[in-house]
């Protein structure tokens, strides 16, 4: 891992990208609530001819604690991170908590984005209180429930128990903490403000974040592109890798060719 200061605190992060094309904008990779940067599967941390950064949020991963205070303190994190690196005009993409992440940040700081990549997420996501209340008193049930619940019926159970593993990793009060920030997150009032490039994912069968809630996002932001992915759930990255990843390349594409949807 690669570790930078930002203020007072470390981030980790991985930078990829052979054969970088000049012309293709860098892509910032944002994980979700108790993730890190491995949540994003080779095809797209290895997207080609792309400069990818995909970073460990504070408290995540390689990153020391604590984590953010809200999603618009994790925004501030992304645009020092950026600062930081001396990034120009760049993608952010965010699945989850960083697609809540992704849309705060182009509310905030849309002049400094080529566009934004939103991946089963929403303008407003609550948290089912068995998840925000019960994931610090029964750890190993609530973890259980949510792989249930972020995948398609018809994903192995090898990914499943991979899934699992990784979730149990975590800081019970850290994903705890995650979900809070979710659950307080809402930018529906000003979500049609956004006037970056929009690419919205989903899949077809999430039960986390549900396509009514990226149907809005496209409903909401003009000239968004909205893909909804069949056979798969929340945690669509991981399901169908190379169909995210295909649509991702197929964006930065056309932001490199036109300089903007």
């Amino acid at each position: 891992m690669e570790t930078i200061e930002i203020g007072n605190r470390i981030l980790a992060f991985r930078s990829y990208g052979r054969h970088v094309a000049p012309e293709r904008p860098p892509l910032v990779l944002v994980h979700g609530a108790g993730g890190n940067h491995l949540i994003w599967p080779p095809q797209v941390r290895h997207l080609a001819h792309t400069a990818v950064y995909a970073l460990d949020l504070p408290g995540h991963g390689a990153s020391p604690p604590p984590p953010c205070a809200s999603i618009s303190a994790y925004s501030e994190v992304i645009r020092d991170f950026v600062d930081t690196l001396e990034l120009p005009f760049f993608v952010l993409a965010g699945h989850s908590m960083g697609g809540a992440i992704a849309l705060d940040f182009a509310l905030a700081y849309g002049h400094r984005l080529a566009g934004i990549a939103v991946i089963g997420a929403g303008a407003r996501m609550k948290v089912a209180p068995a998840f925000l209340n019960g994931v610090v008193d029964d750890f190993i049930g609530v973890t259980a429930k949510i792989v249930e619940f972020s995948y398609h019926t018809t994903t192995s159970a090898k990914e499943k128990e991979r899934y699992l593993r990784h979730l149990r990793e975590n800081d019970p009060t850290v994903l705890q903490h995650d979900f809070a920030v979710v659950d307080a997150f809402n930018v529906r009032d000003r979500v049609e403000m956004i006037a970056v490039p929009t690419l919205i994912l989903c899949g077809g069968h999430d039960r986390m974040t549900p396509p009514s809630l990226s149907q809005s996002l496209h409903d909401c932001i003009p000239d968004s592109q909205f893909h909804l992915i069949e056979r798969a759930g929340h945690n669509v990255l991981l399901e169908q890798p190379q169909v995210v990843a295909d649509y991702l390349d197929r964006f930065i594409t056309q932001l490199s060719i036109s300089g903007g949807l």
